[in-house]
């Protein structure tokens, strides 16, 4: 998620191939609530990572210090 439009959102992905849409958190909001943005001045969020349960819920959250890397770090801690 990112404070960018939909529309720079869906560039963006097309552009790397995501298989997958970003989601748009203009008014940062999403991005308060949970503790990645200081305000609605913010210019950018801060990089965590979440993973949700099938309920819904937040299992995790995570500082992400290495983007590139997060993926292949959660699916060995998960094991």
């Amino acid at each position: 998620m990112s404070f960018d439009s939909p529309e720079k959102n869906r560039a963006f992905a097309e552009k790397h191939d995501f298989p997958f849409p970003l989601l748009s958190d203009t008014d940062r909001a999403l991005a308060k609530a949970y503790g990645a943005a200081a305000g609605p001045e913010t210019k950018f969020a801060a990089r965590y990572t979440f993973l949700v349960g099938p309920e819904g819920t937040i299992e995790m959250a995570i500082d992400t210090q290495d983007p590139g890397g997060q993926a292949a770090a959660i699916l060995g801690e998960l094991g």
